[in-house]
Order: structure tokens, then sequence, then C-alpha cells
């Protein structure tokens, strides 16, 4: 009888563990609408932002990794590295404009070249989203889905995105330009050497260039009906449950 007791005990717990779990489950459907029939399912909502976020990162890094997608883009445009400014200043001064035009714009062309390499990292982030994720996200500001993204792949998109950058920056003989100015500069007396971290530095820009557009992206299918390409997208974001059309 004694051994039976904490068996009947174990029962009960269980038992009130699953009528909590079973609530729960209720409450969110009830929530996401799964009940009723105009509402809509947890299933729609995940599926339609991870539409939305497939079609934003992949347009986008379709668009970074363009000819041009970061040199001629002002919002893209990686300038010289803030920790080397002085040595662009004393460049300029003796004459070395165009060595410091080439040389912003092999910064640019490396991160054109790393941008294609995005896509399948932002794939892999989007397939594990959880309905938790997706509530949130759809009941979010107008980048929510861009900072889960973000919180999802920025390690990974750095850890991938470095040998690229470094292997694009070899591509593009980036430090043919910047040797020259980093050495000339450095000759001066009394200057602090420059040798910022080239690869880093392209990479963060690079990363944080994506998220810029893929924000864009999401704003645009969250206010723009003609951005929702899809019958499946035009129902999430055209939702009831969708506070930005509320």
């Amino acid at each position: 009888m004694k051994k039976l007791i904490p068996l009947a005990i174990s029962a009960a717990l269980l038992l009130s563990a699953c009528a909590e779990l079973t609530k729960a489950a209720k409450d969110l459907d009830k929530q996401l609408g799964t009940t009723t029939g105009g509402g809509l399912s947890s299933a729609e909502i995940i599926n339609g932002l991870k539409e939305a976020l497939t079609v934003g990162a992949n347009k986008s890094a379709s668009a970074a990794s363009q000819q041009d997608g970061f040199f001629k883009n002002a919002r893209l445009f990686i300038p010289f590295p803030p920790a080397a400014v002085k040595a662009k200043e004393w460049a300029l001064k003796f004459g070395l404009k165009n060595q410091v035009d080439k040389f912003e714009e092999t910064l640019n062309r490396a991160a054109e070249e790393s941008s294609k390499k995005a896509a399948p990292i932002f794939v892999n982030a989007i397939k594990s989203m959880t309905i938790g994720d997706g509530l949130n996200i759809l009941r979010g500001t107008d980048t929510a889905a861009t900072n889960y993204l973000r919180t999802k792949t920025t390690g990974d998109l750095t850890t991938t995105f470095r040998p690229v950058v470094h292997d694009a920056t070899e591509k593009v003989q980036l430090t043919k330009y910047w040797s020259p100015i980093a050495n000339g500069y450095n000759k001066v007396p009394g200057v602090t050497p420059v040798n910022p971290d080239l690869d880093g530095y392209v990479t963060d820009r690079a990363i944080r260039g994506l998220f810029l557009l893929i924000g864009d992206e999401e704003a645009k299918i969250r206010k723009d009906p003609v951005a929702r390409t899809s019958e499946l997208l035009k129902k999430v974001f055209g939702s009831k449950e969708n506070p930005h059309n509320k």
C-alpha cells in the first residue's frame, strides 16, 4: 500500500501538468483564432511569417550582392574605417585621393561579394521559428521579424561571413590599396600606427546593411497590400490578429 501512494501522487501530478498544458494550448488557440472559422490558425501564422521573412531575406541578399549593391547605395555604403580616419586625412592631404577612393570602393565590393552567402543562413534560422515567436512577431513592431532574424543569425553570419569577406578582400586586392595609405601614414613621426581589422569592419557593416534592407522589406509587407505577393501573406498580414490593421 505504501508503494502505491508515491505512484498515486506522481500520477496526480502528471494529470495536473497535462491539464495545465491542455489549458495553455486551448488558450493559445483561442488567442490565435484557431477555434473560430474566420481566425488564423497557428500554422497559417507561422507559415505566413516564414514566407514573409524568406521573401524579405532573399530579396535583400540579392539586392546587396549585386554590383554596386553597397557601393552606390548611400544607406549601405561602407566608408573609410573610422579607426583610420586620420590616415585618410593624411592621404588626402598628400594627394592620395585616388587611392582613398579605390580603397573605399573595394570595401564595398567585398561586402557585395560576401552577401552572396547570406540567404542559406537566413533560411536555416527561419525554419526554426516557433508558434510563440510567430505571435510575438505578428503583434510586434514594423521590424519585429527582422529583429528576430537578427537575434537568431548574427552569430552565424559573423562566423560565416568573416572568411568569405577575407576571401573577397583578397579577390579585389583590398590590401593593395590599403597598404600604401597605412604604411605612408605610419611613417609620420609621432602618429599612432593604424591597423584596423578590415575583415571585421567589412563583416559588421555588411551584416548591418543586410538587416537594414530586410527591415525595409518587412515594413512594406506589413503596411502595403501590394507587397503581399501571395494569398497567405495577404491573409496573415491583412488579418484582424495583426494590430497594424486595427
